[in-house]
C-alpha cells in the first residue's frame, strides 16, 4: 500500500503560460483551491514555463490577473520552473548515476519508420510506444554520437528502473482507489533533451516534492502520467501525494476546452461582463 501519512492538505494549480486561461483552466483552479479550503489546507500556484519557445511573460501576467479576478488566493512566492533548473538537473544526475537513463538519437521520422518496418508497435494510452531503437546502443556508439553534436533526448529505461524500484508500487486516487503503478504503459518516456533541461514528468515530480504538495488535483487526461511519476518518486526517494483526477470540462460540442481550439478565455468573459460567480455557473452547467 502507499505510505502516505495523514498531513496537511496542500494542493496546487500549475498552468503553462502559452496562452490565456479559459473556462477549463478555471475549473481546475477552483477544484484545487476549493479542495484545500475545505480541509483548512494550503493552495499553491506554480508556473510551468520550461518551454521557452512557447511560454511568454505576458501570459504569466495574464494567469495571475485571471486567477485574482476569480477571487483565488495563493501562497507567495509563486514557483516558476524556469528559475529552478538546478533542481531538475540534480534529479537527472541521480537517475543517470543509477544507470536508468540513456541518450536517444531517434527523430520522429526514425521512430515512425521503425514502427512501419515492424508492422506494429506496442501501444499505450497515449499511442504507440517508443520501440527502443537506442536502448541497446554500445557505449562506444553513444559517445561517438554525443561527441558529434547530434541532437538527443534522455529517456528513462523503464524496465531497468522498474527492477531498481521497490516492488510493488501503488498510488491512491480519489476516483480509482488504490492503483498498482504500471509505468511500462507509457514506455521509455523522455525526461530531458539536449536543448531542454527537463520534461513534464520529471519537473512535476520534483516540484510537487519540493513544494510539499500532498494532494494532486488534475484532469483525467493526466491519469496515466501518474504511473511514470510514481516510478520516479520511488527512484528519487520522494514522497507520494494522493491524487484526484477529475473529469475534463467539455464545451457544447462535447470537446474539452483547449487553447489550440481557441476556447473562450477568461479575459474575454470578463470584458463581456461575466462575473466570477458567472464563471462558476458556466462550469456547473458544463459538468451536467
Amino acid at each position: 500500500m502507499v505510505n502516505v501519512p495523514m498531513r496537511e492538505i496542500v494542493t496546487r494549480f500549475a498552468p503553462s503560460p502559452t496562452g490565456r486561461l479559459h473556462v477549463g483552466h478555471a475549473y481546475a483552479a477552483f477544484f484545487a483551491h476549493d479542495a484545500a479550503q475545505a480541509a483548512g489546507g494550503r493552495f499553491l500556484l506554480r508556473i510551468e514555463d520550461i518551454d521557452a519557445s512557447r511560454c511568454r511573460a505576458e501570459y504569466t501576467a495574464g494567469i495571475i490577473e485571471d486567477l485574482a479576478w476569480l477571487g483565488l488566493t495563493w501562497e507567495a512566492p509563486v514557483r516558476r520552473q524556469s528559475e529552478h533548473l538546478a533542481d531538475y538537473a540534480a534529479a537527472l544526475r541521480r537517475l543517470q548515476e543509477m544507470g536508468v537513463i540513456y541518450p536517444c538519437f531517434c527523430t520522429r521520422k526514425d521512430i515512425a519508420a521503425e514502427i512501419a518496418r515492424a508492422g506494429a508497435a506496442p501501444h499505450g494510452p497515449e499511442g504507440a510506444l517508443y520501440p527502443g531503437l537506442c536502448r541497446h546502443l554500445s557505449d562506444e556508439e553513444r559517445h561517438k554520437r554525443l561527441d558529434s553534436g547530434a541532437p538527443y533526448a534522455l529517456r528513462l529505461d523503464v524496465e531497468r528502473a522498474r527492477r531498481l524500484a521497490p516492488v510493488p508500487l501503488y498510488f491512491e486516487d480519489a476516483g480509482a482507489g488504490t492503483v498498482a503503478a504500471q509505468p511500462e504503459l507509457l514506455g521509455d518516456v523522455v525526461l530531458a533533451r539536449k536543448d531542454a533541461p527537463t520534461s513534464y514528468h520529471l519537473a512535476v515530480t520534483v516540484d510537487d516534492a519540493i513544494q510539499g504538495v500532498t494532494l494532486v488535483t488534475r484532469g483525467l487526461d493526466l491519469f496515466h502520467a501518474t504511473h511514470i511519476q510514481r516510478l520516479l518518486q520511488a527512484l528519487l526517494g520522494l514522497p507520494t501525494p494522493r491524487y484526484h483526477h477529475h473529469p475534463l470540462l467539455l464545451d457544447d460540442a462535447g470537446r474539452r476546452f483547449a487553447k489550440r481550439d481557441r476556447a473562450v478565455t477568461l479575459e474575454a468573459l470578463r470584458r463581456s461582463g461575466t462575473t466570477p460567480a458567472g464563471v462558476r455557473r458556466l462550469i456547473a452547467a458544463a459538468r451536467r
